[in-house]
């Protein structure tokens, strides 16, 4: 959700600006700009809609060629996409790109800029227009005078027509990386510079960074120098593009085996963990996270009540920290995010802590506000997921949900080692079972030529079956935007069977042969009122209008398995209507706002 890069000693700015902004498409977005500095003077070019008419806007324009700039691409908040509410913002000497939310910008519009005609609906032209009312002819000290007045989240890009050669950024709450290679640069995320730098530093909450052409320095917003020490960080492998896909999500799909299979061998060699959590036998545990994760995470409960025999608590992490949760310094809280940048899971995770709890964080980005924040971290290794709609990001997080679970019961005794070594085994082979799953997409496209029409489709299960409905839903609703709702399937009699009629369309999924003959009676139910019902299964047992077979895992697992189908359906529907499948409207790939 919204992305910032900027440069600063850089040949060539607006070509290296625009490049970082095509590697920050998948985090989703309306309209994107870029500001350089040319001759001393701003010059600035901004478009609603794909980076591509922003690129063909340039090309047109000829005074793009400083070596010192700012780019954004922008999900709206305030404001609808449109060319005026795109950044960058200017006023006065000032250009300003901002990844946030400004949350008292009205009270500061009424009293510092009553008289001032704002071009925008944004939040963000507030900051540009304080940076501009407030000058005192010293960029830093107007920065911190104005940086301690804003509240919310942000992260700050900032150009000054006075210091045509220094880059500006603020940050706070908002994640923003400084990066030194042949010139410095700025980035809300490594990806856009990971393969221009060798250095890499981190900005903290509550700093400045000044950037020359060469380096970096950074102060507190009371303008006290700060010593910073860089980070290692890894570069990141060459993306291939889409190779032979259509499309980068049914790529992701395909490459859930290797996502799993990395992840495990990561952490499990030879039936023998490398983690080393420090943790006493907790009397909880909380999993937080949102969308997919929180899903995955309601997957994860099941195994780590079944093994470890304490209660879990799966919450969403928007509702987490106003729920006045129940947690010490005895109750570890899991926190699950792809990007580890999602605002609500980032302030879940600094609630725990604040109450004492030590927590975890599964992660697919190393460098990211949650992995560092974290007491520990599980790395996931699913690579750079580029489709908005998670796939094989979200198969890593189970699998890193698995480990643990097994983990912990081994370390505080909660299981017999005959039980853990078997699910060691079975957890070290279950990519093979993913890639056999597979299989079905032939199957699949058939059907999914049946429900490309519909207009409402209700996902059911029981037990793990309810988690695996959850996320197959999502997944319809994400990319199709087709109605779609998931129900623990014995909740169906309880007020929702009155929605099905006659050419509904229903889709089980049957994970627990114990469940299955409870399952089966749900599904007669729905029948019985003229549903028309596909069954997702291993076991061979459930009888519907057609059934989809998935290889035969440990129950435990079987989530990872039974999405594989969900997960093609909802692309070959969505492909059938036409949709933009890898940037769905209306989402983005990091939420970084609450």
């Amino acid at each position: 959700m919204c992305g910032i890069i900027g440069c600063n000693g850089v040949e060539g700015a607006a070509s290296a600006i625009t490049q970082g902004l095509e590697r920050l498409e998948y985090r989703g977005y309306d309209s994107a700009g870029i500001a350089i500095i040319d001759n001393k003077k701003i010059r600035y070019e901004k478009k609603k809609g794909r980076i591509s008419v922003l690129i063909k806007a340039l090309k047109t324009q000829s005074d793009f060629v400083g070596s010192i700039g700012i780019g954004h691409t922008r999900w709206a908040t305030h404001g609808k996409p449109s060319d005026e509410n795109a950044h960058p913002h200017i006023s006065g000497k000032f250009a300003v790109v901002h990844n946030g939310i400004i949350e008292n910008y009205r009270q500061l519009k009424e009293k510092y800029l009553k008289l001032v005609s704002l071009k925008s609906d944004t939040d963000t032209e507030i900051i540009v227009q304080l940076l501009n009312r407030l000058y005192s002819g010293n960029c830093l000290e107007t920065l911190s005078n104005t940086a301690k007045l804003l509240e919310g989240s942000f992260a700050i890009a900032v150009l000054c027509e006075d210091e045509p050669d220094t880059l500006y950024c603020v940050r706070k709450s908002s994640p923003l990386l400084i990066g030194v290679g042949n010139g410095v640069y700025a980035a809300s995320d490594l990806s856009a510079i990971n393969d221009r730098i060798h250095t890499l530093y981190r900005m903290n909450d509550g700093e400045i960074a000044v950037i020359s052409k060469t380096e970096a320095e950074f102060y507190t917003f009371d303008k006290k120098k700060i010593v910073k020490n860089p980070e290692e960080f890894e570069k990141a492998e060459s993306n291939c593009g889409k190779e032979n896909y259509e499309h980068y999500m049914l790529k992701e799909i395909y490459e859930q085996p290797a996502a799993v299979q990395k992840t495990v061998d990561a952490y499990l060699e030879n039936n023998k963990f490398r983690l080393d959590f420090e943790l006493n036998k907790p009397e909880r545990i909380y999993i937080v996270a949102c969308g997919s994760a929180y899903h995955a995470g309601l997957a994860g409960k099941r195994i780590f009540e079944e093994l470890l025999k304490i209660p879990v608590i799966v919450q969403v992490a928007s509702e987490f920290r106003y729920s006045n949760p129940l947690i010490n310094e005895n109750t570890p809280t899991i926190i699950i995010s792809q990007s580890g940048e999602t605002a609500d899971s980032l302030a879940a995770l600094r609630e725990a802590k604040s109450r004492g709890a030590k927590t975890l964080s599964i992660v697919n980005v190393r460098h990211s506000s949650i992995a560092a924040e974290s007491d520990y971290v599980l790395l996931t290794r699913a690579g750079q997921e580029t489709a908005v709609a998670t796939t094989k990001a979200y198969s890593a997080q189970l699998a890193a949900l698995y480990m643990l679970g097994i983990y912990f019961a081994e370390k505080f005794g909660t299981a017999d080692s005959k039980t853990t070594e078997k699910l060691k085994s079975q957890l070290e082979t279950l990519h093979t079972a993913i890639l056999s799953a597979l299989d079905c997409e032939m199957q699949i496209k058939e059907l999914a030529q049946q429900l490309q029409s519909a207009e409402h489709i209700y996902f059911i299960g029981r037990g793990l079956g309810y988690a695996a409905a959850c996320e197959g839903s999502l997944k319809l609703k994400e990319i199709s935007y087709i109605h779609c709702e998931a129900y623990a399937a014995g909740e169906m009699k309880h007020g929702t069977i009155s929605l099905i009629e006659k050419g509904t369309n229903v889709i089980a999924a049957d994970t627990e042969p114990k469940l299955s003959p409870k399952l089966q009676s749900n599904i007669d139910e729905v029948v019985a009122r003229g549903a028309r019902v596909t069954a997702i299964t291993s076991q061979g047992k459930i009888k519907a209008d057609s059934v989809i077979k998935t290889p035969a895992v440990n129950e435990l697992f079987a989530v990872s398995t039974q999405i594989v189908p969900l997960q093609l359906l909802s692309y070959h529907i969505a492909r059938l209507r036409g949709c933009d499948i890898d940037k769905p409207r209306n989402l983005a790939k990091s939420v970084t706002v609450e």
